[in-house]
């Protein structure tokens, strides 16, 4: 008899694709087992209720940051102590950062990091030869009229953290504080120039139509900050293949920029609790990330398939070139109030660069938020 598993993730070949790819490859492997993936948009897997998703499927492809919350609630189940322990030290040690440890809480493991990423630098290599290193030197290519950044809210919130982070500032480094005043007045004070040297429209632009508009657009060559995609640096993907490299540097140099990524997890309410571990260990593992997954469109998230030659030739260089920059990036806190957070404060991000709320205020209104949210209470 066949047991199916039905798992969730987001709609892109990054998330969608390379899943589809290696349960096709499992059911070669493991003919008892079938596992249908299907896929929600972006938004709409940004927004859905981690437990209603906990209540619909065996398998999640879910944002760190939910782990917490998640965990506390019991929607997922520990994938540590029961049966998998050495796979899960392997992983650790094949952890890309800090990917692996955002899957933990309170000393057990409820997911793994099947994909890694945070905020990096993109470019154009047919535009220009080389991106700016620094963050007067993105400004400088900023007044040519060459760059775009994404700053829809969540992109903008994450781009306060990664900025404040590069320049020794690190979120969150006091409970209840989100950012010291001066540190976040910097941190902002570089944004309001970017947001006034790209267009308008990007106020409300994601990564993907951003990397969408410099890989199909010849009037475009580069943007500081944005989660990485390896399929734009594939060839024949777009007409324009893009270049992933190591944020711009401040005084931290490239650490300090937030982490993101996406790891698999397993329903607690799973009637098939071995079956889907054992699927999640499996596309997490070495082998199967550097090959199938890859292959399959999907940014692999083991260290192994980073250092592989044959996926870095394949990609500009994408996973050695921003490798230094995941390596140091900023940890979100381990809070169950953290996702109540993030969805609160990061419209006012977006709303201080439209100029419809003053940065003092946003800064008073970011630390009420941390002080009631963020304290471990």
């Amino acid at each position: 008899m066949t047991t199916v598993l039905r798992g969730i993730t987001w709609e892109h070949s990054r998330g969608y694709d390379c899943m589809v790819a290696s349960a096709a490859r499992y059911a070669q492997l493991v003919p008892d087992v079938e596992v249908r993936w299907e896929f929600r948009s972006l938004q709409a897997f940004a927004d859905a209720p981690i437990d209603a998703l906990a209540a619909d499927y065996d398998l999640l492809v879910i944002d760190h940051p939910h782990i917490p919350l998640a965990a506390e609630e019991g929607l997922f189940a520990r994938l540590d102590g029961v049966g998998f322990d050495d796979q899960l030290e392997t992983l650790a040690t094949q952890s890309v950062g800090r990917s692996h440890e955002s899957y933990a809480h309170n000393g057990h493991q409820y997911g793994l990091a099947s994909d890694a990423a945070a905020q990096v630098a993109v470019y154009r290599p047919d535009l220009i030869a080389e991106p700016p290193r620094d963050w007067a030197a993105v400004l400088e290519l900023a007044r040519d009229g060459l760059v775009l950044w994404p700053a829809k809210p969540i992109d903008a919130y994450s781009s306060l953290v990664t900025i404040a982070g590069v320049h020794g500032h690190g979120a969150n480094a006091e409970p209840g504080v989100f950012l010291p005043a001066d540190a976040a007045e910097q941190a902002l004070g570089i944004m309001h120039e970017l947001a006034a040297l790209v267009p308008p429209s990007n106020l409300a632009f994601n990564p993907i139509q951003v990397a969408e508009a410099l890989s199909t657009e010849n009037r475009w060559a580069y943007a500081p900050l944005a989660f990485g995609y390896t399929n734009y640096s594939r060839p024949g993907f777009r007409p324009g293949r893009l270049a992933y490299t190591d944020i711009p540097a401040g005084p931290a140099g490239v650490s300090g920029s937030l982490l993101g990524g996406a790891g698999i997890a397993v329903s607690a309410r799973s009637a098939e609790l071995d079956a889907a571990r054992a699927f999640a260990f499996w596309v997490s593992s070495a082998e199967v990330q550097k090959t199938v997954y890859y292959d399959g469109g999907g940014q692999p998230g083991n260290a192994v398939a980073w250092e592989d030659d044959r996926l870095n030739d394949d990609t500009l260089g994408f996973f050695r070139n921003t490798r230094a920059t995941l390596e140091g990036a900023y940890l979100r806190p381990r809070l169950a109030g953290y996702i109540e957070f993030q969805d609160l404060v990061s419209p006012w991000v977006t709303e201080a660069l439209r100029g419809e709320l003053s940065d003092a205020e946003l800064i008073t209104r970011l630390n009420d938020a941390a002080a009631r949210l963020l304290t471990g209470e």
